[in-house]
């Protein structure tokens, strides 16, 4: 458990490290792309190798605790609900997201395994305090009717339906053939820049909330970390590519009517 925390530390530590980083290192993917990060490979493959280690991870994690776990020290429903919330995201993610993306856009392979890195070590973190780290009688039954769970719950699955949405309103922006650049204005996107980032992050606060765990905190702060500065980096460009048209929206870079 020393261990488990020592490490839960220096990836916070990272996290904050990066935070400062991207403000002024501009990770090149998606809008930002750029030449300067190295060979690249297919979008939709860069996404699918990127994200499916968090699924295949906790759902080995979770197998392997059914079948081994002989004297659970936590109601089993509340953990595989719990983890069941993390492969649902992560399914959507590595397999529905990528093959819905148009075009024939690439992503670095540095990016790329820099993300893949991310996910096996967070899931680690999200696992083993399911399965192995969390103090017996944590989680009971009573646990899913707590107000931590219901308003977590709520929380998660608004941004994971803010997250859904927003990457449809993108995906829109174009008609087959079509390389224009366009702005986003539907959903969230009426008030921020990257209303996908406001999802992503409001999903990992609630499921913080919802598993009012440390690995939870983690990765809610790790979120916003990499995706707060992206945000504002993306609002920059917005406004170097389209200037007053973009201004006039009054959009913030993530946070509606405030930053």
């Amino acid at each position: 458990m020393q261990t488990y925390y020592v490490l839960m530390t220096a990836m916070a530590a990272l996290g904050v490290i990066v935070f400062i980083c991207l403000f002024f290192l501009k990770a090149g993917y998606g809008y930002l792309s750029t030449s300067n990060w190295g060979p690249k490979i297919s979008n939709k493959l860069a996404w699918v190798l990127m994200e499916a280690p968090a699924f295949f991870f906790l759902l080995g994690y979770t197998l392997n605790y059914a079948v081994n776990c002989s004297a659970p020290v936590n109601s089993n429903l509340v953990l595989y609900i719990i983890a069941g919330l993390y492969l649902m995201h992560y399914f959507q993610r590595a397999f529905v997201f990528p093959m819905m993306l148009r075009g024939k856009s690439t992503m670095p392979i540095a990016i790329m395994l820099m993300g893949m890195t991310f996910n096996t070590f967070n899931t680690w973190f999200i696992g083993k305090w399911l399965f192995e780290v969390a103090p017996a009688g944590y989680y009971t039954t009573a646990w899913l009717t707590s107000p931590k769970f219901i308003i977590g719950l709520i929380v998660f699955l608004a941004g994971m339906s803010i997250n859904m949405h927003s990457d449809h309103v993108i995906r829109h922006l174009r008609k087959p053939g079509d390389t224009k650049h366009y702005i986003p204005t539907k959903g969230m996107y009426k008030y921020v820049t990257s209303a996908n980032y406001l999802g992503e992050i409001t999903e990992w606060i609630g499921y913080a909330i919802l598993s009012w765990s440390p690995c939870g905190v983690l990765f809610a702060l790790w979120s916003i970390c990499n995706l707060a500065p992206r945000s504002k980096s993306l609002t920059e460009k917005y406004i170097k590519e389209f200037g007053e048209e973009y201004t006039k929206l009054n959009k913030k870079n993530l946070i509606p009517f405030i930053w």
